[in-house]
């Protein structure tokens, strides 16, 4: 069984209405392909971290070079960091 678990947070503002910045970094993590689905069992293959055997652009990039799996099999974490440039409201 797969849980999905989504977290809706409210929009961000700053207290001097300046401006926001949002950066979403998207990284793959752990793979998480089964490959002993065919025997009806669960096994991973251990690889840690989405490694990409091709340069950007090119079909390679969609290939783990440390597993062999496609991307989609990785774990995707989001990491989203929020900035306000606001200045010191001390000074």
């Amino acid at each position: 069984m797969r849980r999905v678990i989504l977290r809706r947070q409210p929009p961000r503002r700053c207290p001097a209405n300046t401006t926001v910045t949002i950066v979403r970094n998207v990284q793959h993590g752990e793979c998480q392909r089964n490959h002993a689905i065919n025997a009806g069992g669960f096994a991973v293959d251990g690889c840690m971290e989405f490694f990409p055997s091709g340069a950007e652009g090119t079909a390679g990039a969609l290939i783990c070079g440390a597993c062999g799996c496609h991307k989609n099999f990785h774990r995707r974490e989001i990491h989203i960091h929020v900035t306000c440039n606001c200045a010191s409201e001390n000074g």
